[in-house]
């Protein structure tokens, strides 16, 4: 195994990832291959299976939405007066007390996300798995899902017709990113940075719609042999829980080569407000972690200006 990964680091350039050149990219195309598109068809008939192909996703999902709700309510400053000496260390209080300021806290940032109406694109939304569950919360007015595989949309829209909550909050397009012509104030580009060919230009593109303030979020996969190991190997090869050919080792991408991207490219109009590194644990689920060199990973990103 041990030479293994001697030939991946040999064989892939730690210092850029598939298709990662920043400005002198070679293309500007933010497609998939056909290879892609044609895997993500086949999958699309299973896609709100939860025991089928995509039940991995389906549990991750609840990892992405955390980690998204507790970015977006760390920009919120309640505007409670209430103060409890010690309250940052909650260990120090009963139970009862610290559940109680908690909820209040909570509720006074959930009021304020409401009154701002998030409007927010989910860039290869797939079957519409995160998608739907933005389009619940109360403080999103509306999400837009692309994805350039139209059996995937299909199912997308047929599975948002059984719950009226979405009928006037979601809507799904087949649509490239450099087609979309509307600002969001949050955009989502989750587990799909490592099936493209240029991602840079997903993220150029992605940046170029937010608004002053939004926050784009990302989840991809970093380029080790960790990685290998747990999607490749064993994920697809030994215990058949993702499809095969799901992932592609030279399309991972590095937490340390994005930050360095927009350090590069955006200077003075970016923060990243969060990264976690996040794995999967058979009896327990998708956990989040402080280790966001290894494996798969969430990112937040804050437009400045």
């Amino acid at each position: 195994m041990l030479r293994t990964f001697r030939r991946f680091s040999t064989k892939y350039n730690p210092s850029l990832a598939s298709g990662f050149h920043g400005k002198n990219a070679t293309s500007t195309s933010t497609s998939a291959s056909q290879d892609e598109i044609h895997h993500f068809q086949q999958l699309a008939p299973s896609w709100w299976d939860v025991w089928g192909p995509q039940r991995i996703l389906h549990k991750m999902n609840l990892a992405r939405m955390d980690f998204i709700q507790k970015v977006l309510f760390s920009q919120v400053k309640a505007k409670s007066d209430t103060f409890v000496p010690g309250f940052n260390h909650q260990e120090l209080l009963p139970k009862t007390v610290s559940t109680a300021i908690e909820r209040e806290l909570n509720n006074d940032i959930r009021s304020q996300l409401g009154e701002k109406h998030l409007k927010i694109l989910d860039i290869g939304c797939g079957g519409g798995i995160l998608a739907e569950c933005l389009a619940r919360l109360p403080y999103v007015s509306t999400v837009q899902g692309i994805d350039l595989t139209p059996q995937c949309i299909d199912v997308a829209k047929e599975h948002a017709k059984s719950d009226p909550i979405l009928k006037n909050k979601l809507s799904y397009k087949v649509q490239s990113l450099e087609d979309v012509t509307d600002r969001f104030d949050v955009i989502t580009c989750l587990e799909m940075l490592e099936h493209v060919d240029q991602p840079s230009e997903i993220l150029r593109h992605a940046w170029g719609k937010l608004n002053p303030g939004g926050i784009l979020f990302l989840s991809t996969i970093n380029r080790d042999l960790v990685s290998w190991f747990t999607t490749i190997f064993m994920g697809e090869q030994v215990l058949g829980i993702v499809p095969r050919g799901t992932h592609h080792l030279s399309k991972y991408i590095n937490a340390a080569e994005i930050e360095d991207w927009f350090r590069n490219e955006y200077p003075r109009s970016h923060e990243v407000l969060d990264c976690k590194g996040t794995m999967y644990l058979p009896l327990t689920g998708w956990v989040n972690h402080d280790c966001t060199r290894i494996g798969n990973y969430f990112m937040a990103v804050k437009k400045l200006k």
